[in-house]
C-alpha cells in the first residue's frame, strides 16, 4: 500500500538518498530502463515543484527520455537494494535487461507512463517540461570540467515537474 506524501516534507531523505543513489526509471514505447543516479535536484521552478535529472549522451536511458515525455524517481530509504544501484549504475540496459536480470520489480505509475521500483520506499513520479544540453562553453568551473567531463561527455539536463510523490506504508 501507498500513501501520498509532501515532497517537501521529504526533502532531507531525498537529498541525502540522492548521495547513495536512487533510481531513475524512463520508459518509451515499450522499452522500460532504470539507472542509478547521484545527482539530481530538488526545487520550486516556474511556481512548479521540480525534480530535475543529469543524463549523460552515451547512456542508453538518453536514448530513452529523450523521447518519453516522463520520468520516475525511486528512493530506497532503508538501504535495500544496494546491489542493484551498483549493479544499475555500471551495467547498460542496451546490453541487458536489468529489471529481469537483477530481479527488480516495478509497478505501474498512477499518473506517468513510467513504472517505479517496487521495492523502493519513497517515490516520484514527473513530467518533463524542459530539458538542455550542458554548454561546456558556459560551464566556468574548471575543477568540475576536469573532474566530470574530461571526455567530454556532458550531461542533458532534464527538468521534471512532480505530478506525485508517494511512499509505502
Amino acid at each position: 500500500m501507498y500513501k501520498d506524501v509532501d515532497f517537501f516534507e521529504y526533502s532531507k531523505e531525498i537529498l541525502n538518498q540522492i548521495e547513495r543513489g536512487a533510481f531513475l526509471t524512463v520508459k518509451h514505447g515499450e522499452k522500460v530502463n532504470t539507472m542509478t543516479i547521484g545527482w539530481g535536484s530538488l526545487g520550486s521552478i516556474w511556481h512548479k515543484p521540480i525534480f530535475i535529472v543529469l543524463v549523460r549522451g552515451s547512456r542508453y536511458t538518453y536514448e530513452l527520455i529523450e523521447n518519453a515525455e516522463d520520468f520516475t524517481v525511486s528512493f530506497p530509504l532503508k538501504g535495500q537494494l544496494e546491489e542493484e544501484l551498483v549493479a544499475c549504475g555500471t551495467k547498460s540496459g542496451r546490453d541487458i535487461d536489468k529489471l529481469k536480470e537483477f530481479n527488480i520489480k516495478i509497478r505501474e505509475g498512477v499518473l506517468v507512463k513510467t513504472p517505479i521500483i517496487d521495492d523502493c520506499d519513497l517515490h516520484l513520479e514527473c513530467r518533463i517540461i524542459y530539458k538542455q544540453f550542458m554548454d561546456e562553453n558556459k560551464l566556468s568551473d574548471e575543477w568540475i570540467k576536469q573532474t566530470f567531463y574530461n571526455k567530454g561527455d556532458y550531461h542533458y539536463v532534464y527538468y521534471g515537474e512532480i505530478l506525485k510523490s508517494y511512499m509505502k506504508e
